[in-house]
């Protein structure tokens, strides 16, 4: 059965390859110094790396893989204020003047991505449709709007509560118990985005290689020595931007972001009748589960792309792809014979505080731990982080007082997952 649902020339890689297909950035030699040398060709290290770039530094950006070959080609497209706590619950461990300056970075951030698509033409299928945060049973719903309404006025994003009697001109599928639409939250094309960014930072005077892992980083005088199979490359900075795909290479960011799977899958093309009915306007979907669905229509509106969490433990896309089709078919039935042409993962990095962090250890820069709303967040701190690199105050965030947890015996293997991940299924499935 598992396997009927696959269509011919099914892909186990990204739907977002195929428009966007990974650019080729191999070379043969590295300079023999920089002043800036970025880990990581994602988001975050070409936002990063434009910004030195555009300062007068001379910036190398190295990937171990293909240029943005992590997350920044494989997720969902969502763009949202993405700050998780709220001003509560962060006051609650922090004071209330960081408390608000960390959610007006979130704000900061759908604000910046947006002005940076506009005023460059970036060329990646942006449109701010809004996204509908679905309520997964009755007691959600009202728990999402007293949240919603208990937030400060000048630190929230507009929305406004559809109850369950009027879902249907939101999503066309009795699944949910109402939700709330979030108006300003956006969509784009992942992958084009990337090369959008990889244009905007090599247009800067930034060198991109890929397929050149970072083997060692050590202190060298005022600076590093930086190892690489294609020699050793000295740097007077270096910018660690490798969030779910942290290793062994920077073991104190490693004890402190937590890789987590996230699974998505593309359906064949489908009636525009059909998509635009289920799905009448357009909007990103979310909902309030803690191991949240997430899914959208493609740009053309002709697929559903569905993602989620459907396993204990990381496996391939080809095995997460029958589960995902069935919560799918769970929410709108009428698509139960739809084949799937793709099937991906890519790892989020999550933090112990829920929080993105940004700042300096050990000479070492990094911006990471963005807990599933990356998109917007790798932009803005990728460029954040930059602006600290050049020394300019704009540069500042109040993160950068804000420890970076991690936790006893955590190594970067998060053995806790799997039980964690049963937890949350059954405090999922409780219709209260």
């Amino acid at each position: 059965m598992a396997e009927s649902i696959f269509a011919a020339g099914y892909k186990n890689e990204s739907f977002w390859w195929e428009d966007a297909p990974r650019p080729d950035r191999r070379v043969s030699s590295l300079p023999a110094k920089v002043d800036v040398l970025v880990i990581g060709s994602g988001y975050t290290g070409l936002m990063a790396a434009r910004e030195t770039a555009k300062g007068g530094r001379s910036t190398l950006v190295l990937d171990a893989e293909a240029a943005g070959f992590g997350c920044s080609s494989r997720n969902g497209g969502q763009v949202s204020t993405s700050i998780k706590p709220t001003v509560g619950e962060l006051s609650g461990r922090l004071n209330e003047e960081i408390a608000r300056g960390i959610r007006r970075e979130g704000l900061d951030a759908l604000e910046y991505i947006g002005h940076l698509v506009g005023s460059e033409n970036l060329a990646c299928d942006w449109e701010v449709s809004g996204r509908f945060h679905a309520a997964h049973n009755p007691k959600q719903y009202d728990a999402l709007a007293k949240s919603l309404a208990a937030q400060p006025k000048d630190l929230s994003s507009p929305y406004f509560m559809v109850p369950k009697a009027e879902q249907a001109k939101e999503i066309d599928s009795p699944f949910y118990h109402g939700g709330a639409v979030h108006t300003k939250h956006a969509a784009l094309h992942p992958g084009k985005y990337h090369l959008e960014l990889l244009r905007l930072a090599e247009a800067a005077g930034v060198q991109v290689v890929a397929y050149c892992p970072v083997r060692a980083v050590e202190k060298d005088g005022a600076g590093f020595s930086v190892s690489t199979p294609l020699g050793k490359v000295a740097a007077r900075d270096v910018i660690v931007a490798t969030n779910g795909y942290t290793g062994p290479l920077t073991p104190w960011h490693r004890r402190r972001v937590i890789p987590i799977g996230s699974y998505i899958i593309a359906t064949e093309e489908l009636p525009l009748e059909l998509t635009s009915r289920l799905l009448p306007t357009n909007r990103m979907i979310s909902d309030t589960r803690k191991l949240v669905f997430y899914y959208r229509l493609s740009p053309d509106k002709k697929r559903i792309l569905f993602g989620g969490r459907v396993a204990y433990k990381e496996n391939d896309p080809r095995v997460s792809a029958p589960r995902l089709h069935d919560w799918m078919s769970l929410v709108f039935p009428e698509v139960k014979s739809t084949k799937v042409t793709h099937s991906w993962m890519g790892y989020v990095a999550y933090t112990f505080d829920t929080l993105p962090h940004i700042g300096k250890q050990d000479g070492l820069w990094y911006a990471m731990g963005y807990c599933g709303s990356g998109v917007s967040l790798a932009t803005y701190f990728g460029m954040r982080i930059g602006q600290q690199v050049l020394g300019k105050a704009e540069g500042k965030s109040p993160l950068d007082n804000v420890p970076f947890q991690t936790r006893p015996l955590y190594e970067g293997n998060p053995w806790f997952l799997a039980p964690s991940i049963l937890y949350y299924r059954i405090k999922d499935s409780l219709p209260i």
